[in-house]
């Protein structure tokens, strides 16, 4: 693969990226989760996207892949470390969201169906 491939592949896969996370945006929305950032970036993470409902605060990642199960397995470990350390950071910098409790969700997206995984993973596993 040349060069200008990989540069039109990659922004193929950005734009099918930012679709995902707008979809599951407004899927949240739509579940009663009210936004509190997209894309959040820390050092050393970034988190798609943050919600809240009532007092839990949720930091989703989001997948885009052709099957669920591909999208929900894509999330490793590794990435999940590094939301974690961004929503450590995003929890200090928001101390009226202290007494909200965390919760890591993964919002798969594959072929026009969606599955929002509650809780996918506890801090540290």
């Amino acid at each position: 693969m040349t060069g200008v491939d990989q540069t039109a592949a990659r922004r193929r896969y950005e734009k099918a990226g930012r679709r995902a996370e707008w979809l599951a945006a407004i899927l949240l929305i739509i579940k009663g989760y009210r936004l509190q950032a997209r894309r959040f970036r820390a050092h050393g993470g970034e988190i798609d996207i943050i919600a809240r409902r009532g007092n839990v605060v949720i930091f989703a990642e989001v997948k885009s892949r052709r099957d669920l199960d591909d999208a929900v397995n894509a999330v490793s470990t590794q990435s999940r470390r590094r939301i974690e350390r961004a929503a450590d950071m995003f929890m200090a910098r928001r101390p009226h969201l202290a007494d909200c409790a965390m919760r890591y969700d993964i919002v798969a997206i594959a072929a026009g169906r969606w599955r929002h995984l509650r809780g996918a993973w506890r801090y540290g596993e």
